[in-house]
Parts: C-alpha cells; sequence; structure tokens
C-alpha cells in the first residue's frame, strides 16, 4: 500500500482526523433513471498540522469536493465525519475563502469581517477586537473605514482572508483563492499565507486548498491530492518531503511539478513518482514509446505564432485566458510543442526555442521540413513507421504490427488514440500515407506509383 494511504488508514483508526470522508459520491438522477456521477466513491481524510492541496484538470469535481468536506453540501452516498461525528449532527468549526472575494460591498472593510462574527452572536466590543487585531495580522492595519472598491485585488483578498480566519476556525478552506489576482500580488499573498503558519499567526489547524495551479500546490502544500474526471476520483495522494522554505529552480521542485503535470495531462498512463530528496529517477516509459499528446500540427503552429507576437514566452494559464481555453484543451498542444523541441515549458512559462521561432516565422512548406526533421528526432514512434516502410520491398506495413507494439505499454483504447495522432503528424509531415481501406501504412511515393498503375492500366 503508498505511504499516504498507510498514514490516511491509520489517522482513520486512531480518529486523529478532524475530517474524514468515507466513501462520499456526488451524482444528480436523471428523469430517465440514469444519473449524473460527478465523484465516484472518495475516501479522503483532513488531519491537523498539515496544508492539503487538491488539483484536478476542469470538470473533475474539485469545489464539489470542497464543498462536500466543507458541510456546505451533503454527498449522494457516503458520510463525512467531523471528529468522528457525521457532520450534520456535530458543531463544525470551518471558514472559506473563496476566488471572488465575496465582500459585502455596502460595508467597511472593519464590518465585512465582523460579519460572521456578528451573525456568531458575539457581542460588539469582541467583535471589534477581535476584527481589528485580524486586520493587523493580514496587513491591513489603517483601512479598516475604507470599502472594498476602494482596495485592490490584494488587499481585498486579505479582507476575505481576515474575515475567514476571525472566527478561528479549526480548518481554512480556500477556493481558488489567487487565480484572481495578478502574478505578484499572488505570490507575494503565498509567502503571508505561508509565514502565517509557520508562526502558527493562524488560529487554525488544517488547510485545504483547492488550486488549478501546480507551482503553487507543491510551493504551499504538505501534502497532494490530485483528481482525474469523469468520474471525478483520487488519482494520487501523497505527501511532499521538500523542506520549507522551497526553491522554484531547486530539482526536487520541478521534478514534483513535472509529475504532477504528466498525471494531470496523461489520464491513462501513472507517470513514476520522482525522488523527492534530489536524486534523479528514470521513468522506464520514457526508454519506451512517448504518450503522444493529442494536437494537430495545425494547433501547434497557431500557438507558435501566438507566443512569437508575445515577445516569445507567456505564462501557460495565461495564454489560456487570452485564447478563451480550458487549461486542459490548451496543455496537450503546449505538451506537443515541447516534445518536437519547438518550446521549453521552465516555472510554468511557455518559452519558444530557436527551431520554434523558425516554424512560427516559416511557409507553409518550410514548416512542413521543420516538422519532418523534429519529428524524426523526437518522436520514437514515427521513426519506426518510417523505416519499417523503407526496409519493406512493397514500402507498406500493416497496422496491426504497431498496435501490438503499443499494446505493451498502452491500453487499446490509447493505443488507437496514439496511432490516430501519429498519422495525422506523418500525414503532415509527408514521412507517410495510411491507406484505411486495408488499414496499411505506405509510403507517399509508393501510393502515388500505385495510383499511376492503375491509371496505365485503366
Amino acid at each position: 500500500m503508498p505511504e499516504a494511504a498507510v498514514q490516511n488508514e491509520t489517522l482513520a483508526r486512531t480518529g486523529e482526523a478532524i475530517i474524514r470522508a468515507q466513501g462520499i459520491e456526488k451524482y444528480y438522477e436523471q428523469p430517465s433513471q440514469n444519473r449524473i456521477q460527478v465523484i465516484s466513491a472518495t475516501d479522503l481524510e483532513i488531519v491537523p498540522g498539515e496544508i492539503l492541496a487538491l488539483l484536478g484538470p476542469s470538470g473533475s469535481g474539485k469545489s464539489t469536493m470542497l464543498r462536500m468536506l466543507s458541510g456546505l453540501s451533503r454527498p449522494s452516498a457516503g458520510e463525512v465525519f467531523w471528529h468522528g461525528k457525521p457532520i450534520d449532527q456535530a458543531e463544525i468549526n470551518v471558514a472559506i475563502v473563496f476566488q471572488s472575494f465575496a465582500l459585502f460591498p455596502w460595508l467597511t472593510v472593519l464590518e465585512n469581517v465582523e460579519a460572521p462574527l456578528q451573525a456568531r452572536g458575539i457581542d460588539p466590543e469582541e467583535r471589534r477586537e477581535r476584527s481589528l487585531r485580524m486586520l493587523d495580522t493580514v496587513g491591513l492595519d489603517g483601512f479598516q473605514a475604507a470599502y472594498p472598491k476602494e482596495l485592490s485585488g490584494g488587499m481585498r483578498q486579505r479582507v476575505g482572508f481576515a474575515r475567514a480566519l476571525v472566527v478561528e476556525p479549526e480548518v481554512l478552506f480556500m477556493d481558488e483563492p489567487f487565480s484572481a489576482l495578478d502574478v505578484l500580488t499572488a505570490e507575494n499573498l503565498r509567502s503571508e499565507l505561508l509565514e502565517l503558519w509557520a508562526k502558527k499567526t493562524m488560529p487554525t489547524k488544517a488547510v485545504f486548498i483547492v488550486t488549478h495551479n501546480i507551482e503553487e500546490a507543491v510551493l504551499l502544500a504538505d501534502r497532494i491530492i490530485v483528481l482525474g474526471r469523469n468520474p471525478g476520483h483520487i488519482r494520487t495522494d501523497f505527501r511532499v518531503q521538500i523542506p520549507q522554505p522551497r526553491d522554484k529552480k531547486s530539482e526536487p521542485f520541478t521534478q514534483l511539478v513535472d509529475y504532477i503535470y504528466k498525471v494531470l495531462t496523461r489520464p491513462d498512463v501513472m507517470p513514476q513518482a520522482p525522488d523527492q530528496t534530489g536524486t534523479k529517477v528514470r521513468d522506464q516509459r520514457q526508454m519506451h514509446y512517448q504518450m503522444l499528446p493529442h494536437a494537430r500540427p495545425g494547433g501547434i503552429a497557431g500557438l507558435l505564432e501566438l507566443l512569437l507576437d508575445k515577445g516569445g514566452r507567456d505564462d501557460v494559464y495565461r495564454l489560456a485566458d487570452d485564447l478563451a481555453f480550458e487549461i486542459d484543451d490548451l496543455l496537450p498542444i503546449v505538451d506537443a510543442a515541447q516534445l518536437l523541441g519547438f518550446l521549453k515549458v521552465e516555472e510554468g512559462d511557455a518559452a519558444i526555442t530557436e527551431t520554434g521561432a523558425e516554424y512560427g516565422n516559416s511557409e507553409i512548406l518550410r514548416q512542413k521540413e521543420l516538422f519532418r526533421d523534429a519529428a524524426v528526432e523526437h518522436v520514437l514512434l514515427l521513426r519506426q513507421i518510417r523505416r519499417a516502410l523503407e526496409a519493406k520491398s512493397d514500402h507498406t506495413v500493416p497496422e496491426e504490427f504497431f498496435l501490438d507494439m503499443l499494446d505493451e505499454q498502452f491500453s487499446e483504447e490509447e493505443s488507437l488514440r496514439q496511432l490516430e495522432t501519429a498519422v495525422n503528424w506523418g500525414r503532415y509531415a509527408e514521412l507517410f500515407d495510411f491507406d484505411a481501406s486495408r488499414r496499411r501504412f505506405v509510403l507517399p511515393e509508393t501510393q502515388e506509383e500505385e495510383a499511376g498503375a492503375g491509371e496505365e492500366e485503366a
């Protein structure tokens, strides 16, 4: 059993978990008696003394999971326990920081922070004293009389933190708390959150943060859970062993970011977890076929042209926003361009390479040449298909030959998708063609010769 699973099982047995979810599901019944399953049966614990980050692609149920664990929403099946009692029978003490700040615009900063204490019936003098103390803690001393519209995004989110922390929650839930902020403000607030946590200035025993930012999770969390989707389920649950403060440029940090990235983008393959002590771990799969991202050459060209317009480098998540793409739709294109050597992904930024810049600036015929060279150099499957065709006297090879080899590494469905992508890339690069009627790969010149012979016979 994985280390994290053993640890969680032990915590569940000893009752140390603050919140324990047992077999929780979320689904929606349909008139047809079918149901839409959002989250499959899941076990999960939130324990004292840890920041737990929940990552997952869009549609995997991250926010739904948060709402069930915090008591905002009941599971369709299973049970959530608060210190061993069913959550709907217990007096829970949690607070939530939302992505959208969710402040009352007609109230001052101080009144916004006092609001949850007022709802709990705390007398005016005590709630004012506690609220002022919390505003000072988050760096907003002197802004108590200001209104939200007078504050920057970062300051408004600080008010959100203060309002959540003033009730002294045992568990602090955070739903994408930094995603609406600019990069520098978000970085600053993350550092302040870690400082408050390390100094135990925060009156809370555990933090549960939902995020789509891989680096943010590795930077903040003691433990990371990555969800898969259709329906939502836990793909991996592990502790981050890199000591704080964490260096984003260190080898263990970048290896862990890369591992999570692969877990998120390759649903049919579980990559090997890195050694977080700094020893480089070889993934045996990298010694066989790479997982071809399912992206089209036109999408790769479009991405490179957009990067050139932005000076050759941009944040991947900002690119997705600019294109109005879901990040899950853009990542395969980024992955494909990186595999072909047209760009590098460094610290969340996509940086175009010299070859990528030439590709983006070239006419279509030159792009095909560059794509062909990159495909032969970097993609083992395409190289093997081409060489097999050149070696055969009739320059044709049945599709089944390559499916048999791919089946050793991928599922049957994924093998077919890998071959479909290979055909797409190979045709574009004019490395080979595919005769769908015979289910055979052929060299382009062989196809032309056969067509010519047919015309002569006719």
